[in-house]
């Protein structure tokens, strides 16, 4: 099975409803083939399995935010250096610009306050926001997201799909890996159900969980009722 994907917010396979429009599109994709080998991948146009230079694949990889399921935050520096330090040594963004930018991101995140904080001060939410705005602070036109509620106290899965809700309304496209089934349904542009390594079945959130197509797909979604 192809897919195509041209700006989009994901799900256990998913893409958010307001993916951003043809102009902004960065990222386009077709995973996975009959044989479950990747075919093509390109960012912003460009081919990930192309024979390129390492400094170009870096340049490539600098362009996607990812949080991860497990914060992978830098313990020894605050909350700010965590935000700072990419834009600074990555982007080369001045160090006394710094600041500034990752304020308004924590801000953005409702984490102004722990600024001066040490991520082993903060709730596992606060620490997967503070990767959020992190991920944010590289002005990436796409952010890929691994289970970013699953380390997460259920009490805490809130606060986190709240900021990703936020992240979906302003239009940034991100592709999701989650087991947080309304998030998909109410986010979504499209989600993708992958079983095994294989995608099974492609379709629009009122298709997937109104009428999913795949018997595997089926089985899963009546499991989930029947919980």
């Amino acid at each position: 099975m192809d897919v195509e994907i041209e700006g989009a917010v994901g799900r256990p396979a998913a893409q958010p409803r307001n993916g951003v429009d043809a102009r902004q599109r960065a990222v386009a994709t077709r995973p996975i083939g009959r044989d479950g080998l990747a075919n093509e991948a390109l960012v912003a146009g460009e081919h990930v399995h192309a024979t390129i230079s390492s400094s170009a694949m870096n340049h490539l990889r600098s362009r996607i935010g990812f949080v991860f399921q497990s914060f992978n935050l830098f313990p020894h520096p605050s909350v700010l250096d965590n935000v700072m330090l990419s834009p600074v040594k990555v982007n080369g963004i001045k160090r006394s610009k710094a600041p500034e930018i990752a304020l308004r991101l924590l801000d953005r995140v409702g984490l102004s306050s722990k600024a001066e904080n040490y991520p082993a001060q903060l709730s596992g939410g606060q620490q997967q926001r503070v990767a959020i705005a992190r991920a944010l602070a590289m002005e990436p036109p796409a952010m890929l997201f691994d289970e970013p509620t699953s380390a997460l106290d259920p009490e805490m899965v809130g606060e986190v799909l709240s900021v990703m809700r936020g992240l979906a309304r302003d239009g940034m496209t991100m592709m999701c890996v989650t087991h947080e089934m309304n998030f998909a349904r109410d986010v979504a542009d499209r989600v993708w159900f992958m079983d095994a390594g294989r995608l099974l079945e492609s379709a629009p959130p009122s298709a997937f969980f109104g009428s999913p197509q795949h018997p595997r797909a089926q089985r899963f979604l009546s499991d989930l009722r029947a919980r």
